[in-house]
């Protein structure tokens, strides 16, 4: 409820039959309600003024500069009052949006920016949505519109709500002109990559990360969070040609080495096997989408790892039954399929989807491995194992050779020396 001083001066102004001088009052009370109310009270007091300066006897386009007036107090008030009176104030213009379509846009972008301090995020980008920018009245280039929807995307996405975030994301790749702007075509490469992501199309999602990773003006603290992003979707991509050149560009990178996911990509491009302890490590830094149960009960991890261990098995061994290779890959039986059963059912699908190479004896229960894609039976496997093994070899000494010099600095330099 106004004050009863405010809804005694409305009144008054109310019953002024010039026009002139009626809007002056509403300015003077405007700014006597500003200086004199505060909290819920100018609140109750601003909504009451809206009420009577959209009502029936004032002209829209006489408002116009009450209006401007207005969203200059409402820009300077706290979040909670921008909120109670912006939403009434988008109310009220509904029915007159078109000729106040400029008023609106402000009052809706204070409103947004007003939720967004409180993180409602899903609110902010509705508020958003209402501004119009078709129409005849103002004219709205395309990189303004992209900012708008970039700016919803962005909303949408803090909430996760990746299939909203996606429509305004496909607008923009429909504007007839391309994204100038570089934070502005930037943050449209990362929104793209974190619902790709959520999609669970990780391929393509470590490819957008890794492209912003590579982006220039981005801080390099960004730039190596996006480069995670990159590896983490790469390592729960499926296992397959496509994954291993994915995992092989981004292993070349030299930053790779500085981020915490070195390790497991090390592993993956080199077709080791992962032990249970670094994949729960892996784990604790993944999203809660990308840990999600799929509908065979596994996680996409869980899936993703498997798969990569199948790999690895099949670069160590020309032959192996099921059941040892369900061992290898830490399945466990359960209704009615076996370890056995299930390891056999993963190298199924991957030979026939393309990603692995062999042939299944079902009746011995034994697994054979090509030698062009196992990497056993045939010389040119033999000596991808021995430069591989030289790799290792070279790794494991360089590391000696820098504890030692670490450890024992003057010794190191005396040898230099000599």
């Amino acid at each position: 409820m106004a004050s009863q001083k405010i809804t005694a001066a409305l009144a008054a102004i109310e019953s002024t039959t010039h026009p002139q001088t009626k809007l002056q009052q509403y300015k003077d009370l405007l700014d006597e309600m500003v200086s004199t109310s505060s909290g819920h009270e100018l609140a109750h007091d601003l909504i009451y003024f809206l009420d009577s300066v959209l009502g029936e006897d004032i002209s829209i386009v006489a408002a116009r500069p009450l209006l401007d007036s207005f969203i200059a107090i409402l820009q300077k008030l706290d979040a909670e009052t921008k909120i109670r009176v912006g939403q009434h104030a988008v109310t009220l213009l509904q029915s007159r949006a078109t000729s106040v379509e400029e008023q609106d846009s402000q009052i809706r972008e204070i409103l947004a920016d007003a939720y967004e301090s409180q993180e409602e995020y899903t609110a902010a980008a509705r508020a958003l949505q209402g501004i119009h920018i078709d129409s005849s009245q103002r004219l709205v280039s395309d990189a303004a519109k992209a900012r708008l929807w970039i700016r919803i995307v962005r909303y949408y996405l803090e909430d996760d709500d990746t299939t909203s975030a996606e429509a305004f994301l496909n607008r923009i790749k429909n504007l007839p002109s391309k994204i100038e702007d570089h934070d502005a075509k930037l943050y449209f490469q990362l929104s793209q990559a974190r619902i790709l992501d959520a999609r669970r199309r990780f391929l393509d999602a470590s490819q957008e990360y890794f492209s912003v990773s590579l982006a220039p003006g981005v801080d390099e603290g960004d730039r190596l969070t996006a480069l995670s992003a990159a590896i983490r979707c790469a390592v729960l991509a499926p296992a397959g040609p496509q994954r291993s050149r994915t995992l092989a560009r981004l292993y070349k990178d030299d930053r790779t080495a500085s981020v915490d996911e070195f390790s497991i990509l090390e592993k993956m491009f080199l077709d080791r096997l992962l032990t249970a302890e670094e994949v729960a490590a892996f784990a604790n830094k993944l999203a809660p989408h990308q840990l999600a149960v799929t509908a065979d009960g596994t996680t996409v991890l869980d899936k993703a790892v498997i798969e990569h261990n199948l790999v690895a098995a099949s670069k160590l061994y020309e032959n192996i039954t099921v059941d040892t290779l369900g061992s290898i890959l830490g399945l466990q039986s359960s209704g009615d399929l076996s370890a056995g059963e299930k390891a056999e059912a993963y190298a199924a699908r991957m030979v026939e989807q393309g990603r692995l190479r062999g042939r299944i004896d079902q009746i011995d229960g034994v697994i054979f491995f090509d030698a062009d894609s196992a990497g056993a039976g045939s010389s040119g496997s033999h000596l991808r194992q021995w430069d591989l093994g030289v790799q290792e070899l070279a790794e494991d000494v360089e590391r000696v050779a820098a504890s030692i010099t670490d450890k024992f600095p003057d010794f190191s330099e005396g040898q230099m020396v000599h």
